[in-house]
């Protein structure tokens, strides 16, 4: 039996010919990835394990991103102690206050991760970097630990469902419509401990910034990762900011696929995720009269250019609507300085949206737009839990930029259509 991408990577990095679903496995790592939350609980178990180094300082990155520029005391010692981590070991990926952006977002657009490598993180929305055709997975803190000491990690090698895409998207509809689709299709455990590939012609029509984004909710769906396969939009992103070798790999033609899915992304209407869980989802069709209190727009899920530009056109020449508070969020300071030339940020502050620096901030209820009790907020971020930004009578509703756009000038859930 053939191996999916996903096996063909894992079975490159432990040293094997052929990998099964279920299988343990040794693994070599390319990139181990921690933040300012969950840094400095690998750092402790780093230290108790007593390793005196780390196994290259160019393939561990910390990024500090959640609680940045620091919101209380806790987050600043919490940053102190991986800036003492990072100067002790000399580390080249340190990226703080300045320079930092949403981890998720910095580390493709700097070229830290490509196709065919195996990346794990201390953050579950590491699955973003399948957009490049690479195997990424979220780890605990521990098992992170180890990997920056020793390079390698333990897996089990994850069964697979296809997802085979046909179709173009239409006006409006984005990255985030599929996946939310998608989630609402398969549930929060769908795919559990799965690996999603997606596959088909309709690839071909999705940007590099739908991918991103389509592969960062993998885990919403319960997946171990998402992956994409590596074409041409894939090698003309990774060209100027990959110096290194890579290598592509594509599944086998009698690969083994636990489900298949046809998608049609011709068929995808804007799609907004109720609370409170991801599946919990409606076309916009079938939204109906809710007024809210809040938008965001940025993460690790939504913060790219095209993300800024989707929100701008949208809000260009109108304005928020009254007791609505918008927050917009470039996800990197590359993305910030764009937005800046591309007239974006003028465009937001002229409707009267708040800017705010790179950070996470209000995706896990850290700072930067807390809800209160019992109010309402539209954000392209990538959970809607309950209390998950706030106040535990408070509600997320997850959805596009085009659509948070829109509804921050109604005033209430409204698609990007009615917006014009």
């Amino acid at each position: 039996m053939g191996m999916t991408m996903t096996q063909k990577i894992l079975a490159a990095h432990a040293g094997l010919d052929h990998v099964a679903a279920g299988q343990l496995i040794n693994a070599r790592l390319d990139m181990v990835l921690a933040n300012d939350i969950t840094g400095p609980v690998s750092i402790n178990e780093f230290d108790k394990a007593g390793f005196d180094s780390v196994f290259d300082r160019s393939r561990v990155s910390l990024v500090m991103d959640h609680f940045t520029p620091n919101k209380d005391i806790k987050s600043a010692e919490q940053c102190k102690k991986c800036r003492t981590f990072a100067r002790r070991f000399d580390l080249e990926n340190f990226y703080d206050v300045g320079e930092m952006g949403i981890e998720h977002a910095l580390l493709p657009e700097k070229g830290l991760v490509c196709a065919g490598e195996a990346i794990i993180g201390a953050d579950s929305h590491t699955c973003t970097y399948g957009a490049l055709g690479a195997f990424s997975t979220g780890v605990g803190s521990t098992d992170l630990a180890a990997g920056m000491a020793t390079g390698e990690a333990w897996f089990k090698v994850p069964p697979a469902i296809r997802f085979n895409l046909t179709g173009r998207l239409s006006e409006y509809v984005s990255g985030k419509d599929v996946i939310l689709h998608i989630i609402g299709l398969i549930g929060v455990d769908g795919a559990l401990y799965k690996s999603m590939e997606f596959t088909g012609p309709g690839v071909a029509s999705l940007s590099m910034e739908d991918r991103l984004c389509i592969c960062n909710m993998a885990i919403e769906a319960g997946g171990k990762n998402g992956i994409f396969p590596v074409d041409d939009i894939t090698k003309e992103y990774m060209k100027g900011r990959v110096s290194r070798p890579y290598t592509v790999y594509e599944a086998d033609a009698d690969a083994e696929y636990e489900q298949s899915f046809e998608i049609d992304l011709s068929q995808i209407r804007p799609t907004v995720s109720f609370p409170h869980l991801p599946e919990n989802t409606r076309t916009i069709d079938e939204v109906g009269d809710i007024p809210i209190d809040q938008v965001v727009i940025g993460s690790c899920t939504n913060g790219r250019l095209s993300d800024m530009k989707a929100a701008a056109e949208i809000l260009k020449g109108k304005h928020v609507a009254k007791g609505v508070r918008a927050i917009i969020i470039p996800a990197t300071q590359q993305v910030y300085k764009d937005s800046i030339r591309a007239g974006y940020i003028d465009i937001f502050l002229d409707a009267g949206c708040i800017v705010s620096t790179p950070t996470c901030g209000p995706c896990l209820g850290g700072h930067m737009g807390i809800l209160a009790a019992g109010e309402r907020c539209v954000a392209t971020t990538n959970r809607n839990f309950v209390g998950r930004m706030g106040d535990t009578t408070s509600e997320v509703y997850l959805a596009s930029p085009a659509v948070a756009a829109a509804s921050a000038v109604a005033g209430k859930i409204s698609g990007p259509e009615r917006s014009r």
